[in-house]
């Protein structure tokens, strides 16, 4: 699971998903005149809050995050996890708000005294529909709001990786430095003007090193990022992707195969990126 594809919608709906399970274990009802020390029932202790909507809100929340978060997401019944993750907040919405009208489940708690109110909604009913209201219209509103469809972890700035087989300038291996021992330079610990030693041109005139032929030009491996969810193929031409590139993930490209690049993911998976159009290079 990559959670540098999760959204600011996805955000939204885990941190209502943390306020539903903490509303979870406060009061289901209040009572007025309660004694104090009187511990009053949670959401737990009412089976259909705990199914309807503590259990239906967490499990349709974990299946819209996980869906963002997968390459390829899962079907059932033709329909996505997703789909049925923003099913699930819709009917734990509902169902908070029908408990808040009749907290109790329908008994009368007011005692003998006939025509007395029932308990009122407690803290923990009304914080859960709270939560399970905003991570129904978070899990609606993400794909249609652009601020929301934002990434939630930024993707960090990439290193500038030194193209294959470079070397500093000056040091070891670099065209046209000269090389310890090479004719035409002074031996260590050789004096000026002493005589040549065997091998060397008579005179000890230095020879002119050979320019070094042009080399091709070599692909220089860079960073990119894509602008929206794109396929990654194997690089056996199958046509079956066996990845998912997304958004606001830095990858590596590492060849250059015509319009097509060799990506590298976080993972070390390879593939081809055979659409280009619009990556942003770091």
């Amino acid at each position: 699971m990559n959670i540098r594809s999760l959204t600011r919608g996805d955000g939204v709906v885990i941190g209502a998903a943390v306020l539903l399970f903490i509303a979870s274990f406060l009061d289901i009802y209040s009572i007025d005149g309660v004694p104090d020390g009187y511990d009053l029932p949670s959401l737990w202790a009412s089976g259909p809050v705990v199914l309807g909507v503590v259990l239906a809100g967490i499990i349709g929340a974990a299946l819209v995050v996980v869906s963002h978060g997968l390459p390829q997401v899962p079907k059932v019944a033709g329909l996505d996890l997703g789909q049925f993750g923003v099913a699930f907040t819709v009917f734990a919405a509902w169902s908070a708000l029908g408990n808040i009208f009749d907290p109790a489940g329908g008994a009368n708690n007011g005692g003998s005294g006939g025509g007395s109110a029932g308990p009122d909604a407690g803290i923990g009913l009304i914080l859960a529909l709270i939560a399970t209201l905003v991570m129904a219209a978070a899990a609606l509103a993400t794909p249609l709001v652009p601020a929301l469809k934002g990434a939630l972890i930024p993707a960090p700035k990439p290193p500038q990786p030194q193209p294959y087989g470079a070397q500093p300038p000056g040091g070891y291996g670099y065209p046209g430095a000269p090389q310890p021992g090479q004719p035409g330079q002074p031996q260590p610990g050789q004096p000026y003007g002493a005589q040549p030693q065997p091998g060397q041109p008579f005179g000890g005139q230095p020879q002119q090193a050979q320019p070094p032929a042009p080399a091709a030009a070599e692909f220089s491996p860079f960073w990119f990022a894509v602008p929206v969810p794109r396929p990654l193929f194997a690089e056996d031409g199958s046509p079956t992707p066996i990845a998912e590139l997304a958004p606001g993930t830095w990858y590596l490209a590492v060849e250059q195969r015509g319009p097509a690049l060799v990506a590298q993911t976080q993972d070390g998976r390879r593939g081809v990126l055979q659409d280009t159009s619009g990556i942003q290079r770091g």
